[in-house]
């Protein structure tokens, strides 16, 4: 062994990339309309995992609401987070219109947020997409996203949806 500390025999050998990116992303209907009908919600879904697929991310949690959606995903070195929501809201825009299965759609807020987590919370973040629809008999989503900001220590003013 040298003085650093290493083996000098495997100098040739690269180290893999290991990594873990863990986001949770909430954005709304335009003005927070209720648009995104039940009946053909899990088809928007299935659509906006194809997104994710190709843009090499792994989806583990994709819900909602009629004025809003939660997706919960590790996001692929490679991809820039702002540039997969663009990609997302675009995408999803024009089929949710052309599609037909969205008639009352007239689009996605502009703004969005995004929460980083760990491993340790992953579960708990999958348990709480999942029940979006019994959470919010107690919470609307403007109190959500709120709450939201506040447990992730994000600063905000005035309205923020």
């Amino acid at each position: 062994m040298n003085p650093t500390g290493f083996n000098n025999k495997n100098t040739n050998e690269k180290m893999g990339t290991y990594r873990q990116i863990f986001y949770h992303i909430v954005f709304g209907t335009k003005h927070r309309e209720p648009t995104i009908n039940e009946k053909n919600e899990s088809e928007l879904y299935k659509y906006i995992w194809g997104i994710l697929k190709n843009k090499k991310c792994k989806l583990y949690r994709i819900n909602g609401m009629p004025d809003h959606m939660h997706i919960f995903f590790d996001l692929h070195p490679s991809v820039s987070l702002s540039s997969l929501i663009k990609d997302i809201k675009i995408a999803s825009n024009l089929w949710m219109k052309e599609s037909g299965l969205f008639p009352e759609f007239n689009g996605w807020q502009e703004g969005y947020g995004a929460f980083t987590s760990s491993v340790k919370e992953k579960e708990t973040i999958i348990h709480y997409i999942k029940n979006q629809k019994d959470h919010h008999k107690k919470e609307t989503f403007e109190d959500e996203f709120k709450r939201l900001l506040n447990e992730n220590g994000i600063k905000f003013e005035g309205d923020i949806i």
